[in-house]
C-alpha cells in the first residue's frame, strides 16, 4: 500500500517551483515552500498569489478555495525548515553542482524516511542522487510548465531507486490528478529528448535564412496543428534554459550533433536576448515577461496590393492530375472564384474527379458552410479536359501528378511548349527537388513549388518553395494566390522536406529510435508528447495515420540530401515497412487497428 504524503517541501519558488507548490496545495497537501532569501521568498509568494488570483478571476477557483489553498503553504527561508516533511521536490536552476549541494544538505536535514526528488528536465538524476547517503530514496519528478495546468509528470528512476519509492510517487501523481510515465534516467527523458532536437533544428533553419521566423512558426502551427511554433516556444522556455538543456543532452546523450546547440542560441543568450522573460528573443515583446509580441525590424511589412509586390494577375488556373490532392486543389480554386481547367488522362478520370469535387461541395452545403448557389457557381467554373493543349491560355498551372521525377519532368517539358509566356508553373511535390522540375523547361524563373497539405480544402497552409532560379515576381505571385485562396503561404528554399516535413519527420524518427531502444512504450511516448507538449497526436498515432511507408520514404530523402547521421531511418521503421505493417491503411503499424 502506497504511503500517505501529508507534508511536502518545495525548494526554489521560480515559475516552476511556485507552480508545483500550487499543485500540492490545491490537492489538500500541506507545503513548506523554501527559498534562499527573504527577497526571493516574497517573489515566489507573489508568483503563487498571482496565479491563484487569475484562476479566481477566470472562474476556475472559488475565493474560499483559494484562501484555503494559500493557508496550506508555509513560506520559509532556508532548508532547515524541511526537517519533518515526507517528500522534498527541488526546483532550482539547471546546474548540477547547485543541485548536488542542495541534495547533500537535504540529506542532512530531512528525516531518514523522506523521499528526495528533483524536477530536473535534463540533468542526471543519478549524479544528483550520489550527493546523498540515501540514493535509493532519490527520484526525478519532472512536472511541465505551467504545473497547475499540464497533466503530465515524468517519474524518473535511477538504477538504485527503490521500487517502493517509485510506487509511492506514482500513487501520489494519481492523487494530484496527473498522468505519470515512469522511465529510466536518460538525457532529456521522453519529452525533452524529442522536443529539443526539433527546436534546435528549427533555430538552424532560421539561422541559415532558410525561412523567416514567422513562416517557420506558421508552418508548424498550421501544418501540424501544434499549439505554438518552435521559435515562439523557444522564447517561452527561455533561450538560456534551452541552451542548458541542449548542451546537457549533447554531452550526456552520445554527442548527437542535432543536440549540439545552434551557435545562434549561445550568441543570443550572451546578448541578453533570452525570450519573453527579457522582453526580446526571436521576437520582441511589449515588456519583459509579457506574451504580447510587438513589431520590430524583422516584422514583415504588408503592402496594400499584391500587385505592388510584383505579383502577376491570375484569372484562369490549370490543374493537372486526378488524385486526392488534385481534386482538393481544383475545389479550392473553384470556390475562390478562379476559372479552372482540370486536365486528366482521360474522360473516365475526369468523370471520377468531377464526382469527387461535387461530393465534397455537397458536404459543404449539408454542413452549412456553403450555399447551394455557391456550390453550383463553383462547379460552373470548372472545365474538364483530357488534353494539355487546353492549358494554352491559363495564367497558372498547378501540377499534382504522381511523385516520380521522370513523370513530372516530362510534364513540365510539355507545359513549357504549350503554355503562353509569363505563366507560373507550380508543382505540388512534397519531397522532390523543385529545381529538377524547373530545369526541364526553358523558363525556370517561372517555376515554383506550391505544396498544399491534405485535405487541401481544409488545411490552411501552403509551402511556397522557391528555387535559386525562381524570380521574385513568381514568388510574389504564388504568395498572392495563396492569400486569395484564404491560405497562409510560407516561403522557403528548395531543400528536402521544405519546412514542415524537414522538422516533423526527424522527430518522428527519434520517437521510433526511443521505442526501439526499449526506453519507453509507444503509449507512454504518445502520452508524453500530447500531455507534456500539447501535441494533437502522439508520434506513433501520427505515424500510423501518415503511413509507415510514406514516413520511411520521406526520412530517406532527408537523410540522402542532408547526410546528417541522426536522420538515418530507424531500423525498426524499416523492418515494419518490410513486414507490410504500414499503419491504419493495412490494419497494423505500431498498433493493431483491427481490434478497435
Amino acid at each position: 500500500m502506497a504511503r500517505e504524503f501529508t507534508s511536502v517541501g518545495v525548494v526554489g519558488l521560480g515559475t516552476m517551483g511556485a507552480g508545483i507548490v500550487e499543485v500540492f496545495a490545491r490537492n489538500g497537501v500541506d507545503v513548506v515552500a523554501v527559498e534562499i532569501s527573504e527577497t526571493a521568498l516574497q517573489r515566489g509568494r507573489a508568483t503563487l498569489t498571482g496565479s491563484t488570483d487569475r484562476a479566481v478571476a477566470k472562474g476556475k477557483l472559488a475565493e474560499a478555495d483559494r484562501d484555503a489553498l494559500l493557508s496550506r503553504v508555509d513560506f520559509q527561508v532556508g532548508l532547515d525548515a524541511l526537517h519533518s516533511v515526507d517528500l522534498v521536490i527541488e526546483a532550482v536552476p539547471e546546474h548540477l553542482d547547485l543541485k548536488q549541494r542542495i541534495f547533500a544538505e537535504l540529506d542532512r536535514v530531512c528525516k531518514p524516511e523522506a523521499i528526495l526528488a528533483t524536477n530536473t528536465s535534463s540533468l542526471s538524476v543519478t549524479e544528483i542522487s550520489v550527493a546523498t547517503t540515501r540514493p535509493n530514496q532519490v527520484i526525478g519528478i519532472h512536472f511541465f510548465n505551467p504545473a497547475p495546468v499540464m497533466k503530465l509528470v515524468e517519474v524518473v528512476r535511477t538504477v538504485v531507486t527503490s521500487a517502493d519509492v517509485v510506487a509511492d510517487v506514482e500513487a501520489l501523481c494519481k492523487r494530484l490528478g496527473k498522468v505519470d510515465v515512469t522511465i529510466s534516467d536518460r538525457a532529456g527523458f521522453i519529452a525533452n529528448a524529442l522536443l529539443f532536437g526539433y527546436l534546435n533544428h528549427a533555430v538552424g533553419m532560421f539561422e541559415s535564412h532558410y525561412a523567416s521566423r514567422e513562416d517557420i512558426d506558421a508552418a508548424m502551427k498550421l501544418g501540424c496543428g501544434l499549439p505554438m511554433g518552435p521559435l515562439a516556444l523557444m522564447d517561452l522556455i527561455g533561450l538560456d534554459t534551452a541552451y542548458e538543456i541542449l548542451d546537457t543532452m549533447y554531452r550526456r546523450g552520445g554527442r548527437d550533433r542535432r543536440h549540439a546547440p545552434v551557435p545562434l542560441i549561445k550568441q543570443m543568450v550572451t546578448a541578453g536576448l533570452l525570450g519573453r522573460k527579457s522582453g526580446r528573443g526571436f521576437y520582441t515583446y511589449e515588456r519583459p515577461g509579457s506574451p504580447v509580441v510587438v513589431p520590430d525590424e524583422q516584422t514583415p511589412v504588408a503592402t496594400e496590393s499584391a500587385l505592388a509586390d510584383g505579383a502577376r494577375g491570375i484569372m484562369k488556373v490549370g490543374v493537372v492530375g486526378s488524385g486526392t490532392m488534385a481534386t482538393g486543389i481544383i475545389e479550392v480554386f473553384a470556390k475562390a472564384g478562379y476559372e479552372v481547367v482540370s486536365v486528366t488522362r482521360g474522360a473516365e478520370k475526369s468523370a471520377k474527379v468531377f464526382e469527387s469535387v461535387k461530393t465534397s461541395l455537397n458536404k459543404g452545403v449539408v454542413r452549412g458552410k456553403l450555399s447551394e448557389a455557391d456550390r453550383d457557381a463553383a462547379l460552373g467554373r470548372i472545365n474538364w479536359s483530357a488534353t494539355l493543349e487546353h492549358l494554352a491560355d491559363v495564367d497558372l498551372v498547378v501540377e499534382a501528378v504522381v511523385e516520380e521525377l521522370s513523370v513530372k519532368k516530362a510534364l513540365f517539358a510539355s507545359l513549357d511548349e504549350i503554355c503562353k509566356p509569363g505563366v507560373v508553373l507550380a508543382t505540388t511535390t512534397s519531397s522532390l527537388p523543385v529545381i529538377d522540375v524547373a530545369m526541364a523547361t526553358q523558363r525556370p524563373a517561372d517555376v515554383v513549388g506550391l505544396h498544399f497539405f491534405n485535405p487541401a480544402p481544409i488545411m490552411p497552409l501552403v509551402e511556397v518553395v522557391q528555387t535559386i532560379r525562381t524570380s521574385a515576381e513568381t514568388t510574389a505571385t504564388a504568395k498572392a494566390v495563396c492569400a486569395a485562396l484564404g491560405k497562409t503561404g510560407v516561403v522557403c528554399g528548395d531543400r528536402s522536406g521544405f519546412i514542415v516535413n524537414a522538422l516533423l519527420f526527424p522527430y518522428l524518427n527519434d520517437a521510433v529510435k526511443m521505442l526501439e531502444a526499449s526506453y519507453s512504450t509507444a503509449d507512454d511516448i504518445d502520452h508524453a508528447m500530447k500531455l507534456g507538449c500539447g501535441y494533437p497526436m502522439g508520434p506513433f498515432e501520427l505515424l500510423d495515420v501518415v503511413g509507415l511507408d510514406v514516413s520511411l520514404a520521406i526520412q530517406r530523402e532527408l537523410y540522402l540530401e542532408l547526410r546528417e547521421p541522426g536522420f538515418a531511418p530507424a531500423p525498426l521503421l524499416e523492418h515494419l515497412v518490410t513486414a507490410g505493417y504500414l499503419g491504419r491503411k493495412t490494419g497494423r503499424g505500431f498498433r493493431d487497428h483491427t481490434r478497435r
